[in-house]
């Protein structure tokens, strides 16, 4: 049985494939071979996977609907002894999975949480995006409801750091058209679609020519969808938001100006001149 000396037992956070099987290390069949019981948000989908590979562990269903319920079960396990494994339907769990709840109380019961890494969407598109690697936000799931959509995005409007979402097939025509109507059709961005798997298309234009790729290609409108797109450049970003400004008058209390000024442009990518046109103007209003 795996995991570490001591009374309790361990969790175990197990990546699994996102397409092609053969991403599947070695230490991760390994361990889920070993532990006393594997959970699953789907049992039925994880069921095929452990089969193929010969992995006869108990396995038993951990979702959004029946997490909380579980959770002391779970934890006296644990903390009998019992080694347990998550894993989601595809990549790492947690990343827009279930499971949050789980290892927070788990980390509180000071039981070790010990990770098995291994495939994630978000990171491989990143990777091969040609957009900005060093920051970058990663964002989910938009809203289904375009109202929210919308308004999310409209909340974006100023991130400088490479936003990464996950879309389905059939919203991605939706997300993009918002995508280009919000930002504008000449933003670049990259869109991923079917990582890993056989018909993997990674494509990186504007908004406005990938929005008519897609729309004219049904194909392009299958499977599962990593859409990247790039930060609004810290030169371009004249727009100054109530966090920006409570970011500079904070940093004001502390600092002398030019370096708070300085700091503050740093933090949120907003320009340095736009920032101390601002504190002056807060200066001559007498703020604080």
């Amino acid at each position: 049985m795996v995991g570490t000396s001591g009374k309790s037992g361990s969790l175990f956070i197990v990546a699994t494939p996102i397409g092609n099987l053969e991403d599947f290390s070695p230490r991760a069949q390994q361990v889920l071979s070993t532990v006393d019981l594997i959970l699953a948000e789907d049992t039925r989908h994880s069921a095929k996977l452990l089969r193929y590979f010969g992995v006869n562990t108990s396995i038993e269903s951990l979702h959004e609907h029946n997490e909380r319920q579980k959770l002391p079960r779970l934890l006296q396990r644990l903390q009998q002894g019992e080694n347990l494994a998550l894993i989601c339907d595809a990549g790492t769990p947690l990343i827009s999975d279930p499971g949050y709840p789980l290892v927070a109380a788990v980390h509180e019961a000071k039981v070790p949480v010990l990770v098995i890494p291994g495939p994630n969407a978000a990171v491989a598109a990143l990777s091969v995006s040609g957009l900005a690697t060093d920051r970058f936000v990663f964002e989910g799931f938009l809203p289904a409801k375009a109202a929210a959509r919308c308004s999310r995005l409209r909340a974006l409007g100023d991130e400088t750091r490479t936003l990464v979402f996950y879309e389905s097939s059939h919203r991605i025509v939706e997300s993009l058209s918002d995508m280009a109507a919000t930002w504008g059709t000449d933003r670049r961005a990259t869109v991923a679609r079917e990582l890993t798997k056989r018909y993997e298309t990674v494509r990186q234009d504007s908004l406005g020519h990938l929005l008519a790729w897609v729309t004219q290609d049904p194909d392009q409108q299958r499977g599962e969808f990593v859409v990247l797109v790039e930060g609004v450049p810290v030169r371009d970003k004249q727009y100054i938001s109530a966090e920006d400004e409570r970011v500079l008058r904070c940093l004001l209390d502390e600092l002398p100006h030019k370096q708070a000024v300085t700091l503050t442009s740093k933090i949120t990518g907003t320009s340095k001149n736009a920032l101390y046109h601002q504190s002056l103007r807060d200066q001559g209003r007498g703020l604080p």
